[in-house]
């Protein structure tokens, strides 16, 4: 199969992306139907940080970074990079300096299904990664691949111009197609999210909020008052 760059694509409009930086990444995860969220396995570099914007995807070889380096050149303001391989890597395929050449074409952040190394330069930066691992292998650079093609990153299919979103809890992309709608629901779920917080405030319990008491009784839990009728019973 031949490999290739594409160099342009769609994004989608910015206004909506700014948006969606409202949101956290359980929000939109739990709004969209609980779809979209990338498989356990990718941890922040650094706590606290979250990254929202559009995907540019990579597709290397197990062990060479050869087109991370092409994907960076076509990168634009605010991308984030998603990079996955064929075949499993925890080598460090992403270090300081290409950090640095990042920052320069102010890409967002990076998602990588393998390992980067450097990591108390890159924290130093304040540049946010998330990665599989972190560790010294270096890497070749003789493999071709692909940037901006479907790309498959810890289960989750990924378009150029698909959203990332990214913080402490994980990684969840939306289709650029479902933006709109996505977006609507995200934000219902806060307005949801508030009058539950009002509730709690006012002392009711979540059972309560939550109508789990029928699910109990559908499950037969039984309340008892101590421990002294658990073992009459």
């Amino acid at each position: 199969m031949n490999q290739y760059i594409v160099k342009n694509f769609e994004r989608p409009n910015p206004r909506i992306v700014n948006n969606f930086k409202r949101f956290d990444v359980s929000t939109v995860y739990e709004a969209q139907g609980k779809t979209g969220l990338m498989d356990y396995g990718l941890m922040p570099l650094t706590l606290g940080n979250q990254i929202c914007g559009p995907a540019v995807t990579a597709v290397c070889h197990s062990g060479d970074n050869l087109m991370i380096h092409a994907a960076i050149e076509v990168c634009q303001p605010g991308d984030i990079l998603v990079i996955t391989t064929i075949g499993e890597s925890v080598a460090g395929m992403i270090g300081e300096l290409m950090v640095g050449a990042m920052m320069k074409q102010e890409v967002q952040g990076v998602i990588i299904n393998a390992g980067i190394r450097d990591a108390e330069q890159i924290r130093q930066l304040g540049f946010p990664i998330w990665s599989k691992s972190i560790y010294s292998e270096g890497t070749s650079k003789i493999k071709g691949g692909w940037v901006n093609v479907p790309a498959i990153c810890r289960g989750t299919n990924v378009c150029p111009g698909d959203l990332i979103m990214a913080d402490d809890d994980g990684v969840v992309v939306v289709k650029k197609d479902d933006l709109t709608e996505v977006n609507q629901l995200a934000e219902k779920r806060l307005l949801d999210e508030e009058t539950i917080r009002k509730r709690i405030a006012n002392g009711e319990l979540t059972l309560d909020i939550f109508n789990l008491r029928s699910t109990l009784n559908k499950e037969n839990v039984v309340y008892f008052e101590n421990e002294v009728q658990v073992l009459k019973r």
